[in-house]
């Protein structure tokens, strides 16, 4: 199997009217389908941030049930021109940075929780190229 990409990731959420003030509100990802109390999803760049409800997705009928409990953990990727005005805009959001980190090719990533306590991450583009 020749993967492209990951086109999608899934994260799971109690509150969707927060979780669409943390998003889109705080973060400026466009909102692309919105299911009341069941999901909400994202633009991110070229993939999708699947938000879902968990106890409504345990019990599909037509898809096959899904749903996770704790804090899942993902990234988004920003040039590394974009880097630090994203850093500052977060923390001028009232977003609690956790940590910043830089790896060992230089580039800089920071990790913050959204309301559901999933850890968030934005590191500067090429991290993972070859």
């Amino acid at each position: 199997m020749k993967i492209c990409r990951i086109k999608e990731t899934c994260i799971y959420v109690t509150d969707l009217d927060r979780t669409k003030a943390f998003y889109a509100g705080k973060l400026g990802l466009p909102v692309i389908s919105v299911v009341p109390d069941r999901h909400i999803f994202f633009r991110a760049g070229e993939s999708v941030l699947l938000c879902f409800i968990a106890s409504k997705t345990e019990q599909e009928g037509e898809l096959p049930p899904h749903g996770a409990r704790g804090s899942i953990h993902f990234a988004f990727e920003v040039s590394g021109e974009d880097y630090p005005a994203v850093l500052q805009n977060i923390k001028q959001a009232g977003i609690t940075v956790l940590h910043e980190h830089t790896w060992k090719q230089t580039l800089r990533s920071f990790y913050f929780h959204d309301p559901d306590g999933n850890l968030v991450e934005v590191l500067e583009e090429g991290l993972w190229d070859e």
